[in-house]
């Protein structure tokens, strides 16, 4: 029996998130001991001290949600973050190096971010809805060598975007798994049977926004 709670990451990255709502999200991580919480940057202290008790992980996101920053911008992000609490750091890929082809620029990027994450470990998000089969293959590869942690599909910011699929996270995961690296499937997982669908896929963490409503239903 799957216990969905122990992969769930309960997620609020909506840019307007209050105070107020971010407590309430925290309340709710606690009820159902979520394995973690990914929230934006600026909330992490707070997580930090609302969460001292918990064995709940606070996760950070970094050049979200284009990945265009510059490699030395999202390293700062996540150093800044790590100092504040985050306990692991998910930085977006710059999509566009990928559709250049520019391999190079893609392993700086993400070998930047792991070196200011040090022990923490580093989710690299691939954007999957804006990518060919062939390029989530390609770009799995390099996480592997830049040394990723994880490889995640999705932001959940592309406009009329499907999010995390099966057959992405199948992919995904005969590529890097034999590596030793781990998959987060997120972005459109609004039902139990997808959050299943995408475990049985490969899913090691399946970040939602959705999580109370799957553990309810």
């Amino acid at each position: 029996m799957i216990k969905l709670n122990t992969f769930i990451e309960h997620t609020l990255l909506k840019q307007d998130a209050s105070k107020q709502e971010v407590q309430q999200f925290l309340d709710e991580a606690i009820k159902h001991q979520f394995l973690g919480v990914c929230i934006h940057p600026c909330y992490v202290e707070l997580a930090k001290k609302y969460l001292k008790n918990s064995a709940i992980k606070i996760v950070t996101v970094v050049g979200f949600p284009l990945g265009a920053n510059l490699p030395e911008v999202k390293a700062f992000e996540a150093q800044k973050a790590i100092e504040n609490g985050a306990d692991e750091i998910d930085m977006v890929i710059n999509v566009s190096n990928i559709k250049n082809k520019n391999w190079d620029a893609i392993i700086e990027d993400i070998e930047t971010v792991k070196k200011a994450c040090a022990d923490k470990p580093l989710k690299v998000i691939l954007e999957t809805d804006l990518l060919t089969s062939d390029e989530i293959e390609k770009a799995s590869i390099l996480c592997v060598e830049a040394k990723a942690n994880f490889v995640k599909t999705s932001t959940g910011f592309v406009k009329n975007g499907i999010g995390a699929k099966v057959e992405d996270v199948a992919l995904i995961s005969k590529i890097v798994k034999p590596y030793g690296l781990k998959v987060k499937a997120s972005g459109g997982i609004k039902d139990k049977q997808k959050a299943l669908d995408l475990i049985s896929a490969g899913a090691d963490r399946i970040g939602t926004s959705s999580g109370v409503v799957i553990m309810n239903s």
